[in-house]
């Protein structure tokens, strides 16, 4: 049976750490009749933190999915982390998703992560709303909420509703389109009650309804016309203009409530089905068409009739199925048990089973069409950022671009007999997670893992131990530095040597020079020479590539270096591929040692929020740390400082600031970017 789209909503639920973005799912998902207890995160019950760490830390470490019905539409949501080691997830799910609910706390308004998230949500245009909570707490403004939204992203704020009271007072909302005061009874908050505005709040609710009308009215010319007439505008016509408005990102509707008092969560549900965009009104998906002569982008518009067409968004691995992937499909539709082709791996892959998932429980579907989100289960070569389809229509949709990892631990087994088991849980964990890498140091011999943060590498190690039972050894945490040339410099090398009685022979000119901060690698090759066979030019690439993974001095990889063949001296009587490889790992060597090569550190961005109080305590702690103030947000209850530091400093600053502040302060990290180290290696 083919789905309606215009009844399906693809929404995700984001903001800052410990802004109840959670709660919230879970009321939805009980007042949606999804689940028949409500599970409080504050004693590990809550649903959508299913995964033990998630219950044992009380956050949420990776983004889970549910698809929930209300009033005859699908709703399809996933619970994204706030915590900024765990970026990467939101990234990957906002990616896939039609809209989002921006969850800002009353007391803090916009805090750091919410700036992240909001960037990220731009990024993919993204239409949102935004659910100001925690509207029952002491300190709760949901005016100064709206103001720091509107100054932050300088985006339209429309107040679809005002609070009744606010901090211990809140009693419910004010329902601006239906002029109605909203009060949540019963033991959950599940009846809503609607009643007549009270005459001592009559004028505010006319005060803000002008308000939002005229906001409203600016984005539509007819609306705009009746307005200036006079005329009475209905609630259909406003809810029709907040939608239109919303979808092109020119409004950002907002909300409120308090989810943790089961108030306010009823009139979100109907603001997401209300405002929030289908499969079907966002612009079609762009790819790269990779069949045809030359790479040419198409749209792929949502349309079940079309040829099959997903993305593999997230891989998570289940002890019982093995690898899950969570796929979003952009057209067609794929059965269970059908044959499908990987693009990105040029492979096919047989679908064995499609389920709809809710959280870490599953139910079997037939097959899922155009703007579902469902998962397969089957796929061996899938990773995060594949594109599955048909072979009729081999179309790339685009990757995510995931940021490289700035923190690294040496692990190793407690025993030789776990060290296939541990290898093999760490080629799981990776594929789940891609900003999780591995690899062995080929003078070391240790095994080093990276990832984004302190917070991140415990987690996953916990994971090894607890899910995966593998028993294993930490070494203290490494920063990953890079290296690059800060000069440009050409050299000359002539490779000679006599390999089983047969002469070989190579010789290159090469260049090497520094590239803009946060550019990264490029390799040229300016020789146009039609005898030297392919093979020749590929060797001399490939050599060049591992060299600039492998390093200049210290062995670790190269950033920012732009390497470029200028003259290549071939000889078809003593040219081999092995000799060409060789000259080229001499030449990169002098070449680059010759352009005043230099060590890189990651400098990362540090949000401090601590109450007036510590404002000095804080800031003496980060500059303690070669860290630099850069500013400071006063907010109504704390102050927010914005520093720079460079990570390998930065390693316990938990313990030093919760210390100096009475426990009272937090912070934020987020790699910013790589700078030169001075006084090298052995300066920390």
């Amino acid at each position: 049976m083919p789905t309606d789209l215009k009844k399906m909503r693809n929404i995700g639920i984001m903001a800052h750490i410990d802004a109840g973005k959670t709660t919230t799912t879970e009321r939805i998902l009980y007042y949606t009749g999804k689940i028949h207890k409500i599970g409080e995160i504050d004693d590990g019950q809550a649903t959508m933190d299913w995964m033990q760490q998630e219950q044992e830390r009380g956050i949420t470490i990776c983004s889970a999915a549910t698809t929930t019905t209300w009033k005859g539409y699908q709703i399809n949501i996933i619970d994204t982390p706030g915590h900024v080691d765990f970026t990467a997830e939101v990234e990957r799910s906002l990616r896939v998703l039609d809209g989002a609910v921006a969850v800002i706390c009353a007391v803090g308004g916009v805090q750091p992560q919410t700036e992240t998230v909001w960037r990220q949500a731009d990024t993919f245009n993204v239409p949102r709303m935004v659910y100001v909570n925690k509207m029952d707490r002491i300190g709760a403004d949901f005016y100064a909420a709206v103001e720091s939204i509107k100054t932050k992203f300088g985006v339209e704020c429309v107040a679809l509703q005002i609070p009744m009271g606010q901090g211990q007072d809140f009693e419910g909302s004010i329902d601006l389109l239906k002029m109605k005061e909203l009060r949540f009874e019963g033991d959950e908050g599940e009846k809503v009650v609607e009643s007549d505005i009270d005459a001592s709040r009559i004028d505010q609710a006319n005060e803000w309804r002008e308000k939002m009308i005229d906001q409203i009215a600016s984005t539509d010319d007819e609306l705009a016309e009746i307005y200036l007439e006079g005329g009475e505008i209905t609630t259909e016509q406003l809810k029709k203009a907040i939608r239109k408005a919303t979808i092109e990102r020119q409004i950002v509707p907002v909300i409120c409530g308090s989810s943790k008092k089961n108030t306010g969560v009823q009139p979100l549900i109907d603001a997401v089905v209300d405002y929030l965009p289908c499969p079907i009104d966002i612009p079609p998906a762009k790819g790269i068409h990779v069949k045809k002569d030359k790479e040419e982008e198409v749209l792929v518009p949502c349309d079940a009739s079309k040829q099959a067409l997903g993305l593999v968004f997230k891989i998570q691995y289940d002890k019982e199925m093995g690898s899950l992937c969570y796929v979003r499909m952009y057209s067609g539709k794929i059965a269970s048990g059908s044959q499908i082709l990987n693009i990105n791996k040029k492979k096919r892959e047989r679908v064995n089973r499609i389920l709809r998932m809710h959280a870490d429980k599953s139910e079997p579907v037939n097959s899922i069409e155009a703007g579902d989100i469902a998962v397969f289960v089957g796929l061996k070569l899938a990773q995060t950022g594949d594109s599955i389809g048909s072979e009729g229509f081999p179309v790339l949709l685009e990757e995510p671009v995931f940021p490289q990892p700035v923190i690294s631990v040496a692990l190793e087994p407690e025993s030789m007999s776990e060290r296939d088991k541990m290898n093999e849980t760490l080629e799981i964990l990776s594929k789940e997670d891609p900003t999780f890498t591995y690899h062995e140091d080929s003078e070391t011999g240790q095994l080093i893992i990276s990832g984004m943060g302190e917070l991140h590498l415990d987690v996953l190690v916990t994971r090894m131990k607890d899910d995966f039972k593998v028993q294993c050894r930490v070494g203290a945490p490494q920063v990953t530095y890079r290296e690059a040339v800060t000069a440009e410099a050409q050299v000359t090398e002539e490779f000679e040597k006599v390999l089983a009685g047969k002469e070989t022979k190579a010789g290159l000119t090469v260049k090497v020079a520094a590239r803009e901060t946060g550019s990264g690698n490029s390799y040229s090759c300016t020789v146009r020479n039609q005898e030297i066979p392919d093979e020749i030019f590929e060797a001399i690439e490939s050599a060049f590539k591992s060299c600039l993974e492998s390093g200049i001095n210290y062995g670790y990889p190269c950033t920012d270096t732009a390497v470029t063949v200028t003259g290549i001296d071939y000889d078809e009587l003593t040219a081999s591929t092995f000799a060409f490889e060789a000259c080229a790992a001499q030449a990169f060597d002098k070449a680059c040692n010759q352009a005043a090569p230099q060590l890189l550190e990651p400098v990362m961005n540090v949000d401090i929020s601590c109450p007036k109080e510590f404002v000095g305590e804080a800031m003496s702690q980060m500059t303690q740390r070669g860290g630099i103030i850069i500013g400071q947000d006063s907010k109504t209850s704390e102050e927010l400082i914005h520093a720079q530091a460079p990570m390998a400093k930065m390693f316990g600053f938990t313990t030093n600031l919760r210390s100096a502040t009475k426990g009272m302060a937090s912070f934020s990290l987020e790699f910013s970017h790589f700078q030169v180290k001075v006084g090298g290696l052995n300066n920390y």
